[in-house]
């Protein structure tokens, strides 16, 4: 896996929980270091491991910890790009929905080596919205849905998600969008500031 999740997990636990415990989580993941390098390559086994390891510290289940994963993605002010990437996808969260299967790419064109699962929008015939996952790591899905809560507030949409469930390395959605222009959104420019 790419050493940027590996990091990012890493960056996730020692700003909430300190460097101490990061510590005790590197060992309970058999690890024989303590800093993921981000543009490095790691073994497959070593993130479930990391997952696993955070898990047990913290004695919270993995859905609570990849959802926190994926809101701290977006709403850590040293995540910046992240969210400014993922604002391209347009001027309102109906419109980012509909982004979100150009995601994979569009991070592609960013970071050509990172390679992120698959993501599909279903628009219900009741006008909700089903993100079918591609889930390499269980809990993915959780993680998207951390995401979608950051993006949500960072629009000022007000959403509804549920997880809806894993079958055959698929984890599925269902995302609600009550209001469109609930509250007022974090402020966001196209061109970076002088």
């Amino acid at each position: 896996m790419h050493g940027l999740i590996n990091r990012s997990i890493q960056n996730y636990f020692c700003a909430n929980y300190g460097q101490r415990l990061w510590a005790e989580v590197a060992s309970r993941a058999g690890l024989d270091f303590t800093e993921f390098e981000a543009m490095l390559t790691y073994s497959d086994h070593v993130t479930p491991a990391v997952l696993e390891a955070v898990c047990d510290v913290l004695d919270r289940p993995r859905a609570e910890v990849m959802e926190d994963v994926g809101t701290f993605l977006v709403a850590q002010p040293g995540y910046e790009a992240v969210r400014r990437l993922l604002r391209f996808g347009g001027v309102s969260f109906s419109d980012f929905l509909q982004s979100l299967d150009d995601l994979p790419d569009r991070t592609r064109l960013a970071l050509s080596e990172l390679h992120l699962p698959w993501v599909e929008l279903r628009e219900d015939p009741d006008g909700q919205y089903s993100l079918i996952c591609e889930a390499p790591l269980v809990g993915y899905g959780y993680l998207m849905m951390g995401v979608l809560r950051a993006m949500a507030d960072d629009y000022g949409a007000l959403v509804l998600l549920e997880h809806c469930g894993r079958s055959d390395g698929i984890e599925v959605l269902k995302i609600i969008l009550v209001e469109a222009e609930f509250s007022e959104g974090r402020r966001f420019e196209l061109g970076a500031r002088a």
